[in-house]
């Protein structure tokens, strides 16, 4: 009898620590799957046991508190809820709205260079009705086609369906008024409902292989819960999360490449007509009157006529197809390669961040005959790129930012996080740091693109403390041409959320921003991702001013 009990007894214990360690296992499941390819990580937790689908590593209170400082000052005005059934009919008709020039304030309507001149918008929807409330995504230029001047105006929603634009005068002779409907403020409420159910809405893929045996899973930043493991792979030093789908025969650390898995498209019924190119997606808004002023020379001893709804104004303009900055670093025209070499002599650029930054590392490889590219067998996408000038001593680098990046296949050991690439920079006089970082983000949360430049703003202290004479330049997004799916992946809307808190971001640091959302709405030419030649020579010459002043 004693023995049967023991026995019991000794099976009892064993059946125990047999569940115990079951138990143990599974729900650590995801530790014990955590491995990165080639570096450390911290061990964050499954998405799906968190409260939220999209969930972060906590800040710490100094960036908590930026963030919900950032958070409110970008927030949009409240759009309306959309009815069910849809109709267009009472969402905003650019064809239907118009502006009027106000009359001016000094001498009748005599303006000069140097005053402010104020427009009027008024929305309504297809029907002809006055809109009531605000929302609607517009964009405003002053320009002057035969002199080649142009000029950002600065919109103000007035919450009422009403709304100003407001342009500096800055050249003599016709100033001609144009607004443009990005977006009607019921495609806004969608593009809001995207973001927050839908981050995952763009996905990518990671092959996994070892010798024969390849399988292929989804990564994101933010993945959906289900019961299979997740593979980690979070930066260790910057925090940057993503993960992968464990594949079912291999482990974590056989990752090879990573690429941009598709697009699921998820629009309720008739949300497709709120953005048409052509009918409610970047369309003029026509004028109720004249569309252009006539702008005199400055008085002498004159004050101007400013705007009391605007505290700020452009940083630059056109004029005769160039750049003019209005405060600052004056900008050189770098008119022959010779110009350009002579600046760069001796510099080592390095070029972080999406295509539109790689755009300048193909400009300058194109102008330089003397700028050779190695090549490196890597991709033309992402990099590295590097091209070099032996006899005038000029290095030019390029490298793409970190996850997410929408790409064709890339090697997953080629993804490096802006942060950590300027930490292992040494810095000095003779350095010159480019970045730009914006459109591959616009389908995740904002907090996600926030934490990113948090990261890169403490790699750019700590390379500012160490190298004070780096010079350090940050590129800004830029408007572009639109189809739905463009909108619904990386609409201007977005972009101009994201644009804010990099200016909120590096504001008071010892940084130069190159406006480029300024200098493609300014131009004549057609808003584009890739901003077309004459621009990017424009934006060049701004960065070569940086660098030779």
């Amino acid at each position: 009898m004693g023995m049967k009990f023991y026995c019991l007894k000794y099976v009892s214990v064993v059946l125990f620590l047999a569940a115990f360690v079951f138990i143990f296992v599974n729900f650590n499941m995801d530790f014990l799957e955590l491995r990165h390819q080639g570096t450390s990580t911290f061990l964050a937790p499954r998405p799906h046991l968190q409260h939220r689908f999209c969930s972060f590593q906590p800040l710490s209170p100094e960036d908590a508190l930026e963030e919900r400082l950032l958070l409110d000052s970008i927030k949009w005005p409240e759009t309306p809820s959309l009815p069910t059934p849809l109709s267009r009919e009472q969402t905003t008709d650019p064809a239907h709205s118009t502006f009027t020039i106000l009359p001016g304030r000094r001498d009748g309507q005599q303006r000069h260079v140097g005053d402010q001149l104020e427009v009027m918008i008024n929305m309504r929807d297809f029907q002809g009705r006055p809109k009531k409330s605000g929302g609607d995504v517009l964009l405003a230029r002053l320009h002057n086609p035969a002199l080649g001047a142009g000029v950002a105006g600065q919109v103000l929603d007035h919450l009422n369906g009403s709304y100003s634009a407001v342009f500096s005068l800055l050249w003599e002779g016709s100033a001609e008024v144009e607004v443009t409907l990005v977006h009607p403020s019921e495609a806004v409420t969608v593009l809001h409902r995207l973001t927050r159910q839908q981050p995952d809405r763009i996905y990518f893929k990671s092959v996994f292989r070892s010798g024969s045996v390849s399988e292929t899973t989804t990564c994101n930043v933010c993945l959906r819960p289900t019961q299979q493991p997740l593979c980690n792979y979070t930066d260790l030093n910057t925090g940057a999360p993503w993960f992968c789908y464990k594949p079912q025969n291999l482990s974590c650390d056989t990752r090879i490449s990573n690429y941009n898995g598709g697009f699921n498209q998820k629009l309720e019924a008739k949300e497709a007509t709120l953005f048409q190119s052509n009918v409610n997606m970047k369309v003029y808004v026509p004028a109720s009157g004249p569309a252009n002023v006539s702008v005199l020379p400055k008085k002498k001893d004159q004050p101007e006529v400013r705007s009391s709804i605007v505290q700020s104004g452009p940083v630059g303009y056109y004029y005769q197809g160039a750049w003019q900055a209005l405060s600052g670093t004056v900008v050189r025209q770098f008119s022959t390669s010779s110009d350009i070499t002579q600046c760069l002599k001796g510099k080592m650029i390095h070029l972080y961040g999406d295509s539109t930054i790689r755009q300048w590392f193909e400009f300058l490889n194109t102008v330089l005959p003397d700028l050779k590219q190695f090549n490196l067998h890597s991709s033309n996408q992402v990099g590295p790129l590097v091209a070099l000038d032996h006899a005038n001593n000029i290095l030019v680098r390029y490298q793409f930012h970190g996850p997410p990046v929408r790409s064709f296949s890339v090697p997953a050991i080629e993804l490096h996080y802006i942060a950590n690439e300027l930490d292992r920079l040494v810095g000095g006089t003779n350095t010159v740091v480019v970045f730009g970082i914006w459109a591959h983000f616009s389908t995740f949360p904002i907090e996600h693109y926030i934490r990113r430049l948090q990261s890169i703003r403490r790699a750019v202290v700590r390379l500012l403390d160490r190298a004070p004479d780096t010079l350090v330049i940050i590129r800004t997004a830029n408007p572009k041409s639109l189809s739905l799916t463009v909108a619904l992946t990386n609409s201007d809307w977005y972009s101009l959320q994201r644009d804010r808190v990099l200016r909120a971001m590096f504001k008071g640091l010892n940084v130069h921003l190159v406006d480029v959302w300024e200098m493609v709405l300014a131009h004549h030419l057609p808003h584009n991702l890739h901003p077309q030649r004459p621009i990017i020579k424009n934006i060049i010459d701004v960065i070569l001013s940086h660098i030779c002043s």
